[in-house]
């Protein structure tokens, strides 16, 4: 997550609160999700961003999880997300993003 991703972040999550916002990622590989994810909840791990140090807890979630599909208007969910959806490996992303909100979800 880029550090003006973080930035907003932060600063949504000061002024809503954190137990008001969920994030959702739309990362192309597992990892990069989990990264992402991690970063939102426990604090940017390489240290570097306005996140560094600073555990929000928040929701978050990846556009191909079920839980979000579900939440979407198919047909939307299909022009913008479905071509995608075919070559990811949904099921790395679902298990990663589980993972990190297990570890590290507070609200």
């Amino acid at each position: 997550m880029d550090l003006e991703n973080q930035k907003r972040v932060k600063e949504y999550s000061e002024q809503f609160g954190p137990e008001n916002l969920v994030v959702i990622l739309g990362a192309a590989e597992g990892e990069a999700a989990g990264l992402a994810a991690e970063t939102v909840t426990a604090g940017d791990p390489t240290y570097a961003g306005p996140l560094a140090g600073v555990s929000l807890g928040l929701k978050v979630y990846h556009i191909c999880e079920p839980e979000m599909k579900d939440e979407v208007d198919a047909a939307v969910y299909d022009e913008q997300v479905g071509m995608m959806e075919m070559v990811l490996d949904v099921d790395e992303i679902v298990k990663e993003m589980s993972a990190i909100r297990e570890q590290y979800t507070k609200y």
